[in-house]
């Protein structure tokens, strides 16, 4: 199979063309055609021989999203199931704020982390995803904003899969995202979500970037955790917690602590306390996130009434806090759900 043309970063592009016995400056046009105009073959490249257009043709390949299914919220989320070129599935979605449109990634083929409260969880982990298969997510859902004169604005690589499992891929795809030649998205519009994979907590912390981190915490202890993420398991607590104050320390930058509240299981103000009482010397955001129901699961919602007292508890202790915004809860947005669905008609 030939390499994703997606793969490639503008120096590595330009090295190829280098070595075709071309100038180096026909990589950066190539790299212009792929993230400014937005095209999708390689006939389509108008400024470069034909010659040139034909080794583009039989030594790389584009990604190839099919679209499975399209569902739009009444909130203006639009969520895919795209197959790809195995004819395994993954999901996109595309979120519209008062400050522009998020786009929520796929980095992996389901997810081995095995959140006992999730959707992507169901069915193991089948691959990671190549860095062009995840920059191929963004290219797409910029062509449809392009009909509507609007770009991309900011990117959470939330969706499915653990992105410190995929690692290199995932920083790839970060480097492409943000140069200032291609898409060009401010790196401060960028926050990449971990459950805890402690040593690429380190290793992140020493890349030497403003994309944000954001950890997905969901329990105050290591016990609690455990029964929740069995990824605390082997990393626990203890163990994240200490690669998070590296984080903070060496970047100086805040971190995210994502937190699902799940009925009667870890959104009780005892809960709160003992949480506050964890994170309240580090540089840090609360962010609490009602539990989306997933029939494969047994956990229920927190009540409204829980979701609040949960907050406050926090808040009076001084800790930054809020309530995410729900979007796309009439189309099963959360991640994992609509690949589950699909799943269960039998395909990847």
């Amino acid at each position: 199979m030939k390499p994703f043309i997606y793969d490639y970063t503008l120096e590595e592009l330009q090295d190829w063309a280098v070595s075709q016995g071309e100038p180096a400056f026909r990589g950066s046009q190539i790299f212009d055609w792929l993230y400014v105009k937005r095209v999708s073959s390689f006939d389509e490249m108008t400024n470069l021989s034909k010659s040139l257009r034909q080794k583009l043709d039989e030594q790389f390949a584009f990604v190839t999203l099919r679209e499975i299914t399209k569902l739009e919220s009444k909130d203006g989320t639009v969520k895919f199931l795209f197959g790809l070129h195995d004819d395994h599935a993954i999901e996109t979605v595309i979120m519209k704020h008062n400050y522009g449109n998020s786009i929520c990634v796929t980095t992996q083929v389901g997810c081995k982390v095995g959140c006992t409260f999730c959707a992507s969880t169901l069915g193991g982990l089948k691959r990671n995803l190549t860095s062009g298969e995840i920059v191929a997510q963004v290219v797409q859902a910029q062509k449809i904003l392009d009909a509507k004169d609007e770009r991309v604005s900011s990117i959470v690589i939330m969706g499915t899969g653990e992105p410190f499992e995929n690692y290199d891929a995932t920083m790839k795809f970060l480097r492409i995202m943000i140069h200032e030649k291609g898409l060009n998205i401010g790196q401060r519009h960028i926050t990449v979500s971990t459950s805890g994979i402690v040593p690429n907590i380190y290793r992140f912390a020493d890349e030497n970037t403003q994309i944000n981190l954001a950890i997905s915490i969901h329990a105050p202890n290591d016990a609690l955790r455990s029964k929740l993420m069995p990824v605390n398991r082997r990393f626990p607590f203890d163990d994240v917690m200490e690669a998070l104050r590296y984080y903070i320390a060496k970047t100086g930058r805040r971190i995210t602590f994502e937190y699902a509240l799940i009925g009667g299981v870890n959104d009780q103000p005892e809960h709160a306390e003992e949480l506050a009482g964890v994170i309240k010397d580090m540089l840090c955001h609360v962010n609490l996130i009602p539990v989306n129901y997933v029939p494969e699961r047994k956990y229920v919602r927190t009540s409204r009434n829980d979701i609040f007292n949960f907050q406050r508890v926090l808040a009076d202790n001084g800790i930054n806090v809020t309530i995410r915004r729900e979007q796309g809860h009439d189309i099963a947005a959360a991640c994992g759900q609509l690949r589950a669905k699909h799943m269960e008609s039998g395909a990847r």
